[in-house]
């Protein structure tokens, strides 16, 4: 078996299997999922940080920890009626003190105690708070708004991985993901939004075609635009993929990246459509 058609089969294997399991655990839901998406939220941080400074330092730990603790806060923010809001800028204050103060434990050169603040910051935004928005999308929505988002993210992931492989021959954004076509865009495309109107069939009857195919179309753009952010971060860090725990897809970053930049615009659609 060649090598490309071996990781392949790895991948397909690894999706299968992930796939029950997530949405199981969002059919779940409650403190479960929470608890899934902050662990989830935590291994991404800690490939984030590890992406460029190889270690984990105290402030890359800071990085870890509050990315973790976004979607629990999410999930008590939702639990309790959204009753402590007002207390929001005062955490996002104390936050920044913390950031700060602890980045004077850091190690070597002062200089780059400044940069390991901005990256446990960034773990905190890209890490934290994007899967703490997928869990108001479930508590918020419901699990099925949650599968929608899961759909309309692998089903452009999968359709654009095989048409630009077997139809891509125009470069999409060569200078930061070179094997990206357009033709792969357009794959992705028609997979996100067919995604969506099968979730809308199965799932959610009352959410209307051109609705479905709104959350779809959006999720084409931003899917796409998640995968290569992520991918611009790793060729800054010199890194072919985020980590190693995932087989034939690298690290979790790598895979969830689409459904982090998408989660947003899908939150935005729940809301809109049920009011």
């Amino acid at each position: 078996m060649r090598e490309q058609n071996r990781n392949l089969a790895v991948r397909v294997v690894t999706a299968l299997v992930l796939f029950p399991f997530a949405v199981w655990m969002t059919w779940l839901g409650q403190h479960y999922f929470a608890v899934l998406i902050a662990v989830a939220a935590a291994l991404s941080a800690g490939e984030l940080v590890w992406m460029f400074e190889k270690r984990l330092s105290p402030t890359g730990w800071l990085g870890v920890l509050g990315a973790a603790a976004c979607p629990i806060a999410s999930w008590l923010w939702t639990e309790a009626g959204k009753s402590f809001q007002d207390w929001a800028g005062v955490v996002g204050a104390g936050a920044v003190v913390t950031l700060l103060a602890t980045s004077m434990l850091q190690r070597g050169d002062l200089a780059q105690a400044p940069r390991s603040a901005a990256l446990a910051a960034l773990a905190w935004g890209y890490a934290g708070l994007l899967p703490a928005a997928v869990v108001a999308l479930r508590e918020g929505a419901g699990w099925q708004w949650v599968v929608l988002l899961f759909v309309v993210t692998w089903a452009n992931d999968t359709l654009a991985y095989f048409t630009g492989r077997f139809l891509g021959k125009r470069p999409f954004a060569p200078r930061i993901s070179p094997k990206k076509t357009w033709e792969g865009f357009w794959g992705g495309a028609a997979g996100s939004v067919l995604g969506a109107l099968v979730v809308k069939v199965l799932f959610l009857p009352r959410l209307s075609v051109p609705a479905a195919v709104l959350v779809g179309a959006g999720a084409a753009v931003l899917g796409p635009l998640g995968d290569l952010s992520e991918s611009m971060l790793k060729r800054a860090a010199g890194v072919k993929d985020s980590g190693k725990l995932l087989p034939g897809h690298g690290g979790l970053l790598d895979r969830i990246d689409a459904v982090l930049f998408a989660a947003p615009w899908v939150v935005a659609c729940a809301l809109w459509f049920q009011r």
